[in-house]
């Protein structure tokens, strides 16, 4: 409270203020977008260019800015950042956007020119003398010009051909970071769990000894699903992406697939909790096959061919052996 109470409101700053808030904001940008381009540049080329080139237009509105500084107000700029300002739009840290994906870095590129967009035209309304108004729009107009020439970047820097492909390169590494380790641990855990979960059920019919053996089943076969993924490849070389976040998405997914069918086990009475959680496997298992359909392409009744007969057997498997 504190820190909001020693920022400045917008209605307070003097036009050199305004001003100098412009010049900081023009240049933040163009240094997030030469970010972008610098984390793009290996893999999606194009879309790189088309960043360098939206910072090389903020250099420019930033250039033309101080030269009105100058022109008013002298060639001294008063230190004054957006942080500064109570009310003033934020812009997240590069560092929360860069590693999530191409697409949205370019939709956190368009929403930077909006934000921006609409903040002068609000501020515009609030002030009263024509020449901070006249400025004000001025700088409005200017980011709606950045819109504009973003999508003529775009156009020339990204034909159909280029962001078909890039766009497919991304889709890739989405596959092979995320959907592959997140379906092997899917899988896993909900194949792997079947056995002992079922075993123990029926070999005690006591519905919260089952729960606590398929929690500690599942939990313990997510962390060594994901310490295994995490471990077994860097990424450098098969560019399979981040070892934590394919670690992460195999552990939590092998978590998630052994808990499925423990959880109905916190219902008090056996065979109503038995007849949901096989319910709830036969749910996982399509599940499965789907996700190998729709991601790995693999042929549907194929898929769920390999998959919900495995997981029968392994589930018959776990009944007689409790039952015996």
């Amino acid at each position: 409270m504190r820190f909001l109470a020693q920022r400045k409101r917008f209605k307070d700053l003097s036009e050199q203020e305004i001003l100098a808030l412009a010049i900081s904001s023009e240049e933040d940008d163009a240094r997030i977008y030469r970010g972008y381009a610098e984390r793009l540049r290996a893999d999606y080329p194009a879309s790189a260019r088309m960043f360098d080139g939206m910072a090389e237009e903020e250099d420019t509105h930033r250039a033309r800015l101080i030269d009105l500084h100058e022109t008013r107000f002298g060639s001294t700029i008063p230190l004054i950042r957006r942080e500064h300002v109570a009310g003033y739009y934020n812009r997240r840290p590069v560092w929360l956007i860069e590693n999530l994906g191409l697409e949205r870095i370019r939709e956190q590129a368009a929403m930077m020119e909006r934000d921006a967009e609409r903040f002068y035209l609000t501020a515009a309304k609030r002030i009263t003398d024509s020449a901070t108004r006249r400025l004000l729009g001025d700088l409005a107009a200017a980011e709606a010009g950045h819109r504009t020439l973003a999508g003529e970047l775009a156009d020339t820097h990204l034909d159909a051909d280029t962001r078909s492909d890039e766009d497919a390169a991304a889709h890739r590494q989405f596959i092979l970071t995320w959907v592959q380790p997140g379906l092997a641990g899917l899988m896993d855990g909900s194949v792997s769990t079947l056995a002992p979960i079922f075993a123990t059920a029926f070999a005690t019919h006591d519905t919260w000894t089952t729960f606590l053996v398929g929690v500690a089943a599942s939990v313990g076969a997510g962390i060594s699903m994901g310490f295994t993924e995490a471990a077994s490849d860097d990424g450098e070389l098969s560019g399979r992406g981040s070892p934590v976040k394919r670690g992460l998405a195999s552990g939590v997914m092998t978590t998630l697939g052994g808990l499925g069918h423990a959880l109905p086990y916190l219902i008090t009475d056996f065979w109503t909790a038995t007849a949901l959680a096989i319910v709830i496997v036969f749910f996982e298992l399509w599940a499965i096959a789907w996700i190998q359909n729709r991601y790995m392409e693999t042929p549907f009744f194929r898929a769920a061919f390999q998959v919900v007969l495995g997981g029968a057997l392994v589930l018959a498997a776990g009944i007689l052996i409790g039952s015996g």
